[in-house]
């Protein structure tokens, strides 16, 4: 059974920068996505989401989904994971994403790659590439593209054994075990609800023998 633990909301009532909260670039700004379409993932709930994942981090290959400002991405990086490939569908999303990893000077194409895509529809620029160590997933609220969206994600080949998904949703909007991931650990901060996940790849075989 995954392990929940709750934190108490805590606002301000000001709607704060984003900045980096640790490693190489810590304290540097990143520019938001105009317009309320994209949620950047609170400075708070991003610093409590890497301490529990600190020791995934050295190392990883990143890949960050509904990437918004590119902020987890970017944190990552930022603490040592060797390479993040971010995919949005919104072209704003990606001109700030590209803003934010070309003012931090992150080489684009070598350590970084940014892609504007519908996760929801099509994950498979994503075969052949490098396999993965952490996957981020901050989707829209309420559309139902978590599930499928890690269902579609051991199809495409591109993750190592035991990779880590984080996801962020609402508090109230529950998400099962997928065949091929387990759920390991949620925490909940207000409204805001973040599920740990691992890669089983033999869960996913043995799923795809049953279909």
């Amino acid at each position: 059974m995954a392990k929940v633990i709750q934190f108490k909301s805590k606002s301000s009532g000001r709607k704060a920068g984003i900045r980096v909260i640790g490693g190489e670039y810590r304290g540097r700004r990143l520019t938001s996505v105009k317009g309320m379409a994209t949620r950047p993932t609170a400075d708070r709930v991003r610093e409590s989401i890497f301490n529990i994942i600190g020791d995934k981090i050295s190392g990883a290959r990143v890949l960050d989904l509904f990437a918004g400002t590119g902020a987890m991405g970017i944190e990552a990086m930022s603490r040592g994971a060797d390479f993040a490939l971010f995919i949005d569908n919104s072209p704003a999303a990606i001109k700030t994403i590209q803003h934010n990893i070309e003012t931090l000077g992150i080489r684009m194409d070598m350590d970084a790659v940014i892609l504007c895509r519908d996760i929801g529809r099509n994950l498979n620029d994503l075969e052949g590439t490098s396999e993965f160590d952490l996957i981020f997933m901050d989707p829209p609220y309420g559309k139902g593209l978590i599930e499928p969206t890690l269902a579609a994600l051991p199809k495409t080949h591109s993750l190592r054994l035991e990779a880590i998904a984080v996801v962020e949703h609402r508090a109230d909007e529950p998400i099962k075990d997928v065949s091929s991931f387990r759920l390991y650990d949620q925490r909940t901060y207000g409204k805001t609800m973040v599920s740990f996940f691992q890669y089983n790849i033999m869960n996913f075989i043995m799923h795809q023998r049953k279909e």
